[in-house]
């Protein structure tokens, strides 16, 4: 038997992970059109010709905004697992475990009045 024979197949996996992640990059060089229009450059929005430029500040209160709903949808993601176990037996706790969730969702609340309290939610 060949002691290298688990590097071997490590490293022909490797190889493998690197050419799969590779073609999905390579090939769209490869096949795309070369062609640079005057449309191409311009800013597109849902069909729509754009009024002004293109690249204008916005305010940090869309950012904020953002970030405060991308942050409670990861939160909510943690309350599926919860709500597809309770009361199946797996908790033991039962009160127990139903005052945790509520803990769980006083903070989120918590955090969605101290944004509001900034005045994220306030559009100018």
């Amino acid at each position: 038997m060949d002691p290298f024979s688990d590097f071997k197949l490590l490293g022909g996996f490797l190889v493998l992970g690197g050419l799969i992640a590779i073609i999905p990059v390579v090939v769209p060089l490869l096949i795309a059109p070369r062609f640079r229009g005057l449309k191409t450059t311009d800013t597109y929005e849902c069909g729509v010709d754009t009024i002004g430029p293109s690249w204008i500040r916005f305010s940090v209160a869309f950012y904020l905004f953002a970030l405060i709903f991308v942050a409670f949808e990861v939160d909510v993601l943690y309350l599926f697992p919860v709500t597809l176990v309770y009361g199946t037996g797996q908790f033991a706790g039962g009160w127990r475990d139903f005052i945790e969730v509520g803990i769980f969702i006083s903070i989120l609340s918590l955090a969605i009045v101290f944004a509001w309290r900034k005045g994220v939610f306030e559009w100018d």
